[in-house]
This record gives C-alpha cells, structure tokens and sequence, in this order.
C-alpha cells in the first residue's frame, strides 16, 4: 500500500491518526520518555504521546474562521470580518489549535531551542488535526521558508521539518518556495502593515501542481502566508490551503 492509499484508510469515517504520525516520531517519544504525557509526565495515552486529560485541555480552535483560521466564539464557519473586508490569497486554513498555554511553551522550545521532542510532539498535533478534518491530501505541501540569514542563525527552519517530516510519511513532494527579501520583523506591525512588508517577499522555484498546502507551525496574522500563496498561485497552484499547529489569537503578536 502506497502512502496517498494509507493516509485515506478511515476507521468510522476518519482517518487514522497513526498514518499520519511518522514512524521516527513514536520511537523518539518511547526513547525520551517511555509511556509518558509530554505535558503532565503521566501516563500517556496508548500510541499517542499526551494523556487523554491532557489532549482534552489543549487550547483547541473549534471555532475559527475557516478561511484563516483567526479563533472566534460562536459557531463553527462563519468567516471573520477581516476576511470578509479583505480576502486572503489563500482558500482555507487548518489551525486544530490557539498558540496559547501548553502549545506556545512547546512551539518556543522547538523554534527557539530546536527542542526535537517538542517538534514531535507539535507534528503529533498536527497531524491529530488533519485526521480529524479528513482532509483530501494536496498533491504538494510548501514550507513557509526563512530567509537563509534567519535560518543560519537559528540553525534549521521550523516549517521545512515540519513539512518534510508530514509529507515523506505520505509520499507527497515537497513545493520549493525561496525567501527573497529579509523583511524586517512581523512583531508589532498592524495586518495592512505586515502584507507591506512581505509584499514581492517569496518566490517559487518551478511549477507547482494544481492544490498545494503551505506549513508552518504558527500562524500570526495571516500574512506571510497571504504573501507565500500569492507567489504560489503565479507558480501555477489553483488551490491553496494554509495547515498550521497553532493560530494566535486575536489581539496577540
């Protein structure tokens, strides 16, 4: 069986998680710490590495806007007024989760301290999300790039191990973006500021196949992600989803 034939293998109507969840990443998590909940340090769930305690007390985003995945209160699929003013360039996001409390510890472990038990466990996550949204796998998955000055810094990109690590599970390609520009920081900056400083920021090495998927571990306001699918639809892409770990919520970064 192929790995596009076992990411649709469903149990009950979902997909099963544990073909979403590279091989290496339950090993690592045995290795580290056999039979443990990553958060609590008690025993964790069979195959998964959370306790079930735990994984229900994540900050979860089950009413985002479906086109960027902005957290709202109320019911599931409604847009957000942002979105609706402004559209983004891409089609729809997929955050199973608000960047707060236990997954902000664990995204800054693993960007900031290349934590590879926290990048598992965040790749864990993900995928846990994806499963639960039976999603159509895409025909190729993009990593949102750092700037090769940002990424000698820090020591690798966060998205390109995310991305990588998902996609040679399944045997889906891998889409080559390039960051042209090392724009200034993101932090501060309001949504109409942040799209003019990314603006003409990324590139697209070849062609892209009609539906891509764009990873990164966190999604802010939207628009690095906004400026990458509009480089991607130049490069031939038709359908553009955003799939993230975490979205921050509204007011934050």
């Amino acid at each position: 069986m192929n790995g596009k034939a076992r990411l649709t293998n469903r149990v009950g109507g979902r997909q099963r998680l544990s073909t979403l969840i590279p091989e290496w990443v339950d090993r690592a998590l045995r290795q580290a710490l056999p039979g443990r909940c990553a958060f609590c340090l008690g025993t964790a769930a069979p195959g998964a590495p959370w306790c079930a305690s735990c994984f229900v007390e994540l900050p979860w985003n089950p009413s985002a806007c479906p086109r960027c995945g902005e957290p709202q209160s109320g019911p599931a699929g409604r847009l957000c007024g942002a979105c609706l003013r402004q559209p983004p360039a891409f089609d729809r996001t997929h955050a199973p989760l608000r960047y707060d409390g236990e997954v902000l510890g664990l995204v800054q472990r693993f960007k900031f301290h290349a934590s590879p038990r926290a990048g598992a466990v965040l790749l864990a996550l993900l995928a846990n999300g994806l499963a639960e949204a039976s999603l159509a796998w895409p025909e190729a998955l993009v990593p949102v790039p750092l700037h090769p000055r940002r990424a000698r810094e820090r020591g690798f990109d966060q998205a390109e191990w995310l991305a990588r690590r998902l996609a040679r599970r399944v045997g889906c390609p891998l889409g080559c973006a390039v960051r042209v520009r090392d724009t200034r920081s993101q932090r501060g900056l309001g949504r109409v500021a942040r799209r003019r400083n990314l603006r003409q920021a990324f590139r697209v090495e070849g062609a892209l196949p009609r539906r891509v998927a764009l990873v990164d571990d966190v999604m802010t306001t939207g628009g690095t992600l906004d400026a990458l699918a509009r480089a991607c639809r130049q490069a031939g892409a038709e359908a553009v989803e955003v799939w993230v770990v975490a979205r921050t919520p509204l007011g934050r970064g």
